[in-house]
């Protein structure tokens, strides 16, 4: 349970400044960020593949991540 926290911590201070300044004006956006960043700590502390599972599904969130992040970028330039 500790790891996991410290993962989760982690993954939100690396990801967490870099878009902060950008997603403030965009709050629901802000807020799919950390419950994404916050499933993607999940994802990688828990055991076992789950049969190729929890890895797509770390991919997957990851991409989600990159989309909303990119999402975010779009709509302040216009």
């Amino acid at each position: 349970m500790r790891r996991t926290a410290l993962v989760a911590v982690v993954a939100f201070a690396l990801g967490g400044f870099s878009q902060h300044a950008l997603a403030e004006s965009q709050p629901k956006m802000s807020e799919a960020l950390v419950h994404l960043r916050y499933a993607l700590a999940a994802l990688k502390t828990a055991t076992s593949d789950k049969g190729g599972h929890r890895k797509q599904a770390i991919e997957l969130t990851e991409k989600a991540i990159e989309q909303v992040n990119k999402g975010i970028a779009f709509d302040n330039k216009h």
